[in-house]
C-alpha cells in the first residue's frame, strides 16, 4: 500500500495537549488547500479533478419529504472491477474491498464512475474551520477551543483526524426516514426496524461559540413505526465530546417505561439496530475514541463509495441487496484521496475488535470505509457509509451505513423506506434540545 507518509510526530498516539497549527500553515486553507484542508489540486493523471467549490446549490427537482434526486444521473461507469481483474487495481482498493471481491467472485463488483468532488459547506462553516486551525487543541482525547467547523483541518495525529469525522459538517438539524435490515448467511432479508430519525448537531448552531459550547456533538431521536413488534418504541441519544456526559434512553412500548442504557458506548450492542451493530460501529465510528491509540498512517488514492444519490433511486429497499451483498447496480464508486487512520487497542482497555482501520474522505472528513479485526487478527467486519449530496445543500450527507460480517457471512444495511421522506433539512428551532430527553420520548411514544 503506497502512502503519503507523515512525519514521526504525526504517527504517535499521545494523550497530552496538541498545539494548534501556526498562522502561516493555516493560511494554506486559502491557497493550495481547500477550506476543509484537502488538496485543492487534482492528481497527476487527472483522474481526480481539482476542487472548485463542490456542489453548493440545491438539487433541481427536489420536493421536501420526497425522494432525493441524483444530480449525476447521466453519468456512466468508466469501468468495472471484478474478482477476475482486481489485481490490476489492487493498489487503489481497500483490504475490505479485496475481501468482498474474493468472497463473492461471481456477483460482487465495483462500478467506478467519474470522480466528482462535490463536498461543500456554507461560508460560515469555512470561516469557523479557518479559526479552528489556529485555536483548536486536543486535551485528554477531546477537542478544546473548536466550534462550528472542522476542528483540525490540518491534522497532525490520528485522534485529530478522527474528531474531524465525528464533527464533520452534514447540516445542523434534519429529519431522515429509513430502515434497518440484516441479510442472513442463507440470503434472507430481515427488517429490524423502520424509523424516523431526528438529529440536531449543537456544535454547528450558527451564532454559537467555542466558549459557549457544552460539548454536545449529536442529539438523536429514533421513533419506530415497524416492524409490528417495535411499533411505538423509541430511542434518544445525547452524545457529548466528554463521553462521561453522554446519555441514551430507550422507551419500550410493551412495558410502557423508559430505561436509561448503562453504557451507550463502544462495543455495547446498539438497540436501534436490534443489537446487530455496536454503538461505535454506527456511521463506521461513533462516540468515545479512548479505547484505542490512533495513528495517522497517511493519505492514499482509493476507490470509495461516493455521491451515492444513485442508491436513493432504487424502486424498493429489496432492490438494494442481491446475492448476500449490496446490489452493484445501485452503488456508485469513485476515485478519491483518503486519510487512513488506524486504532490499536489501548493498554488496559477491552474491545471485541482490537484493531480498526478507517478511511476518511479528504474533502468532507466523513469516514467512507472501515475495517475491523478480531482478536485473532482476522478481517472481521467491513463497513461503508452512504455519502450523498444534501438536497438543499451545501453539505455532504450521511444517508446511512452498511456493515458486512465477513466471518459470519451476514450484512447489516440501511434502506431508504422506499424513497419516502429520505432527508429533510430542518430549521434548528424546530428541533430544540428539549426534544431529546427521556420525558419527551415517553410523552410522544405510543402507549
Amino acid at each position: 500500500m503506497k502512502l503519503a507518509h507523515l512525519p514521526a510526530l504525526a504517527l504517535c498516539a499521545c494523550l497530552a495537549a496538541h498545539a494548534a497549527v501556526s498562522p502561516e500553515e493555516a493560511a494554506r486553507l486559502k491557497t493550495d488547500l481547500t477550506p476543509f484542508g484537502a488538496e485543492r489540486a487534482g492528481n497527476k493523471d487527472g483522474s481526480i479533478p481539482a476542487w472548485t467549490g463542490g456542489y453548493a446549490q440545491p438539487i433541481p427537482g427536489y420536493v421536501e419529504g420526497g425522494r432525493v434526486p441524483d444530480p449525476f444521473a447521466d453519468d456512466k461507469p468508466l469501468f468495472t472491477i471484478t474478482a477476475q481483474n482486481q489485481a490490476a487495481y489492487a493498489d487503489r482498493l481497500s483490504e475490505a474491498s479485496k475481501a468482498l471481491l474474493s468472497k463473492y467472485p461471481a456477483s460482487y463488483k465495483i462500478n467506478v464512475y467519474p470522480t466528482r468532488r462535490s463536498a461543500a459547506a456554507p461560508q460560515w462553516v469555512y470561516d469557523n474551520t479557518f479559526r479552528n486551525a489556529t485555536r483548536a487543541t486536543m486535551k485528554a482525547d477531546k477537542p478544546a477551543g473548536a466550534y462550528g467547523g472542522i476542528p483540525f483541518p490540518i491534522p497532525k495525529t490520528g485522534a485529530e483526524a478522527l474528531w474531524n469525522h465525528s464533527l464533520a459538517w452534514l447540516g445542523h438539524a434534519h429529519r431522515l426516514a429509513n430502515t434497518n435490515n440484516v441479510t442472513t448467511a442463507d440470503g434472507r432479508n430481515v427488517l429490524l426496524g423502520k424509523e424516523t430519525i431526528y438529529e440536531a448537531r449543537p456544535y454547528y448552531d450558527e451564532g454559537g461559540s467555542a466558549e459557549g459550547w457544552n460539548g454536545d456533538t449529536s442529539l438523536v431521536s429514533f421513533r419506530f413505526t415497524g416492524p409490528p413488534s417495535r411499533v411505538g418504541e423509541s430511542l434518544v441519544v445525547r452524545a457529548n465530546a466528554d463521553t462521561d456526559k453522554s446519555r441514551a434512553w430507550v422507551y419500550f412500548a410493551g412495558q410502557r417505561r423508559t430505561r436509561q442504557l448503562p453504557n451507550a458506548c463502544c462495543d455495547t450492542p446498539n438497540p436501534a439496530t436490534s443489537g446487530s451493530i455496536a454503538f461505535d460501529e454506527t456511521y463506521l465510528f461513533y462516540g468515545s475514541i479512548s479505547r484505542y491509540d490512533w495513528t495517522l498512517v497517511g493519505k492514499k488514492e482509493l476507490f470509495i463509495p461516493y455521491n451515492q444519490n444513485r442508491r436513493l433511486q432504487a424502486p424498493t429497499d429489496a432492490d438494494l441487496v442481491t446475492a448476500r451483498h449490496l446490489n452493484p447496480a445501485w452503488q456508485r464508486w469513485e476515485l478519491h484521496r483518503v486519510w487512513i487512520v488506524e486504532g490499536a487497542l489501548r493498554a488496559g482497555q477491552r474491545h471485541q475488535s482490537p484493531k480498526v482501520r478507517l478511511y476518511l474522505d479528504e474533502d468532507s472528513w466523513h469516514a467512507v470505509l472501515s475495517e475491523r479485526y478480531d482478536a485473532q487478527g482476522q478481517l472481521w467486519k467491513a463497513g461503508e457509509n452512504i455519502l450523498g449530496i444534501s438536497p438543499s445543500g451545501p453539505a455532504t450527507f450521511l444517508y446511512g451505513f452498511n456493515s458486512y460480517d465477513l466471518l459470519a457471512g451476514t450484512l447489516f444495511w440501511v434502506g431508504t423506506s422506499d424513497g419516502r421522506d429520505q432527508r429533510t433539512v430542518l430549521d434548528r428551532r424546530k428541533v430544540p434540545d428539549s426534544m431529546f430527553t427521556p420525558e419527551a420520548m415517553a410523552s410522544e411514544s405510543i402507549r
